[in-house]
């Protein structure tokens, strides 16, 4: 048991060889595999749905745990999923993009296929056991929120990824699919205006996905893989996120001029030093080469800066909600 390597899977996608990987533990293993480290935006798209449901009096927590545990695996699955599909078609040979960044279990030879399916096999069964005690729990709506979560986690890759429906996958999954269906699971009632409050946090999320997709412009392109940024061009996909990141604050503040929010969720206000900070890297094209004073995240550059953005708007807008929920239940009931 490697607790110190648990805790490094889930803050970076650590690099390591296959002496390392063969003495790790298994938990060590998945978190690597699945990439642990961006699980969190799918945990705090969860905790928003669970804020929102207490700030309504309605929150419950088994039920609350359980959608955690099932959007959790199912994201883990679906990043299994995604090397198992592209290793097959032969997209991640020839040092492309997803096998630079950190390690690729199939490409780097640190599992066989049967035992990366083993790993996806288990944590999609434990998605799908969650989901099923929602359903029997919500009824037939939840169905049809877990059937949609199903056809994301197995189709995302492909084709949806490559007919440039991917980023608008995402948008719709980590917005009213995960936090608008998660209050509704949580609290057995279907809301839209969850649906709108979603959109902050989908946005940042899109972001993260759409930063990604344009670091490996250049590949995807070679190999026909039509994400958004291939089809859009390059520069436009940059002022494309940088237009999604201003629509977080944007949605933001309509939120609380509407009143659904209390001005207090204006905290997330807090994370524009970061937004300034990855500004000027959006304006120019991706460097050719790792910069001299650039962190070990490299070929990572928009994504990383998205990311970065993403997590302290993220944290921020969960501060804000509870903080928001507090005053809503507590002091101004």
């Amino acid at each position: 048991m490697n607790v110190g390597m648990w805790r490094k899977a889930l803050q970076v996608i650590p690099r390591i060889s296959k002496d390392e990987w063969d003495h790790l533990d298994v938990i060590s293993k998945w978190l690597i595999s699945t990439r642990a480290a961006v699980l969190i935006m799918t945990f705090i798209s969860g905790a928003i749905a669970g804020i929102l449901a207490f700030q309504n009096g309605k929150f419950n927590f088994w039920y609350w745990l359980l959608l955690e545990v099932g959007l959790i695996m199912a994201h883990a699955t679906n990043n299994l999923l995604n090397d198992y599909t592209d290793y097959v078609r032969g997209v991640d040979k020839d040092n492309y993009y997803r096998a630079q960044y950190g390690p690729q279990p199939l490409v780097h030879g640190l599992m066989n296929k049967k035992q990366l399916l083993t790993y996806a096999g288990v944590t999609g069964l434990i998605a799908l056991a969650a989901g099923a005690v929602l359903v029997v729990m919500r009824g037939p709506l939840a169905l049809g929120l877990l059937a949609a979560g199903v056809f994301f986690v197995l189709f995302y890759t492909y084709p949806l990824k490559y007919i440039a429906l991917g980023e608008i996958s995402v948008l719709i999954v980590w917005g009213p699919l995960m936090i608008a269906g998660g209050y509704f699971v949580i609290t057995g009632q279907w809301d839209w205006l969850i649906v709108i409050a979603s959109l902050p946090y989908a946005l940042g999320v899109t972001g993260v996905i759409f930063g990604k997709h344009i670091d490996k412009y250049e590949m995807d392109k070679a190999r026909g893989i039509h994400t958004l940024p291939v089809l859009l061009g390059e520069k436009a996909s940059r002022y494309i996120v940088l237009g999604m990141l201003v629509l977080q604050y944007l949605s933001v503040v309509y939120l609380v001029v509407t009143r659904f929010f209390t001005p207090v969720m204006l905290i997330v206000f807090f994370s524009v030093p970061v937004f300034l900070q990855f500004l000027p890297m959006f304006r120019q094209p991706k460097p050719s080469e790792k910069p001299a004073d650039y962190p070990d995240v490299w070929p990572n550059y928009f994504v990383a800066a998205a990311f970065v953005h993403n997590r302290r708007f993220g944290l921020l807008y969960l501060l804000g909600l509870i903080l928001n929920a507090i005053l809503v239940v507590f002091i101004l009931k």
